[in-house]
């Protein structure tokens, strides 16, 4: 298996709101796309590589609990994560180093109520 994670989906129920949220925060554009009844957003990312969206539908409510799903900080999450009380988030654990080798790692609520993370190198 070559990733452990091949797609991830972050509900929202402001659609909007939640597209300029993550447009901010990392720094680039969200493609939409309505795929059966579902409005989603795909974040940025390198062609070939795991991916996500933010998706509207019946079936997606926003949640502190349950699964996180780690964003890529880029090379220093401290870039990102300093958008994301402008952008309507609140940061609930800044940088913080889990080792060396690992990097580190920074939690936030984003505009819908979701428990989201951030991981970089430094």
């Amino acid at each position: 298996m070559k990733n452990a994670l091949n797609w991830f989906e972050i509900p929202v129920t402001d659609f909007d709101r939640a597209r300029r949220f993550y447009e901010k925060v990392l720094g680039g554009t969200i493609h939409e796309e309505e795929m059966g009844g579902v409005r989603m957003g795909f974040l940025p990312c390198d062609r070939g590589s795991v991916g996500g969206a933010i998706c509207a539908g019946e079936q997606y409510q926003p949640s502190m609990h349950g699964t996180t799903v780690y964003l890529n900080g880029g090379d220093d999450l401290s870039v990102p994560l300093s958008r994301i009380a402008s952008a309507g988030g609140t940061i609930i654990m800044p940088k913080t180093l889990i080792t060396e080798e690992i990097g580190y790692m920074a939690f936030f609520v984003d505009s819908e109520g979701n428990k989201v993370a951030f991981h970089s190198p430094k």
